[in-house]
């Protein structure tokens, strides 16, 4: 399976990107991963068209939204390896633009998480997915970091 992160946003923030890129390493000795970027638009209508036009029919969507279902990680390796066991190509997480995802989007989804009820900046949010993905594998992969 793969995992891909499909994010609207503006550009690269080197913090980040050197965060996710540790992250993505340590992912990839398991799953592989791979980040898409979206332009942001005017409307969250035209970010969701374009964010669709890469979702593939098999692919399982997770939209990431403060108004989602909070999860601890154990849950998200749960749901991580159910995606597996059913044979999902690519798990696909979409972070939204700055209005967030519209509700074509959220129709398409197959869970919509929530990393906080907080609103936290993209690439923040980014730098917690990918860090949370890590700790998924360690759990599903019997590492030797993950701990509470």
């Amino acid at each position: 399976m793969k995992l891909v992160v499909l994010r609207v946003g503006k550009g690269r923030t080197r913090w980040a990107d050197e965060a996710c890129g540790d992250y993505a390493e340590r992912i990839a000795r398991h799953l592989k991963i791979e980040e898409q970027v979206i332009a942001t638009a005017r409307t969250i209508e035209s970010e969701s068209e374009a964010l669709l036009a890469r979702i593939k029919d098999r692919d399982r969507l997770v939209v990431l939204d403060p108004r989602g279902t909070q999860v601890t990680t154990e849950e998200l390796a749960a749901a991580v390896s159910d995606a597996t066991r059913i044979g999902t190509g690519r798990l696909v997480f979409a972070i939204g633009g700055p209005f967030g995802h519209a509700p074509a989007t959220r129709t398409r989804a197959w869970r919509e998480l929530a990393l906080s009820r907080l609103v936290l900046n993209h690439e923040l949010a980014r730098v917690v997915l990918y860090e949370q993905l890590y700790r998924v594998t360690d759990i599903l992969w019997g590492g030797r970091v993950y701990h509470h």
